[in-house]
């Protein structure tokens, strides 16, 4: 069956065997391997990517399912030539280490980010609980989301304006 979709602002068309996961689809049929699978069961949100400005579980999904959306994954965050504000205060805050958990981390706090602008630390740590990590203990990880916060407020009253 073929599926078309929209990844990183690129039109795709893809045909997955009806039960491949969106997970493995992005990994060995479209070749952006920046998603990790880590459970496979939706628990560690080491899979996270944004369909449709939603942040998923790519590995909850059939990439049937995925017909028709837009799909972001880490490769799409940034360009090569500049990191993102979050990314950047990933950099500076420590905010990884051993890197697994990092591509479903970024990707649930650019779509809460996105979304909520103003979201305060209590929810931030909220919607990150649903993303395993085993080595910075979170704490750089919330830093560097608060510190990010302002460039997405900084957008948000830009598209206001």
């Amino acid at each position: 069956m073929s599926v078309k979709f929209v990844i990183n602002g690129r039109k795709v068309e893809v045909d997955p065997p009806a039960r491949m996961t969106l997970a493995d689809c992005l990994r060995q049929q479209v070749k952006l391997t920046g998603t990790h699978v880590g459970c496979e069961h939706g628990v560690c949100g080491a899979c996270t990517v944004i369909v449709d400005g939603e942040a998923m579980r790519s590995c909850l999904m059939l990439a049937a399912q995925a017909d028709g959306a837009e799909i972001m994954t880490i490769e799409g965050l940034s360009s090569d030539a500049e990191l993102t504000p979050l990314q950047m205060a990933f950099k500076k805050n420590h905010g990884l280490q051993c890197g697994f958990c990092t591509p479903g981390v970024l990707m649930t706090l650019h779509a809460l980010l996105t979304q909520e602008p103003y979201a305060s630390e209590e929810r931030i740590r909220d919607v990150l609980s649903g993303n395993l990590c085993r080595c910075t203990g979170y704490i750089p990880i919330i830093e560097s989301a608060l510190e990010a916060r302002a460039a997405y407020q900084d957008q948000a009253r830009s598209a206001q304006a």
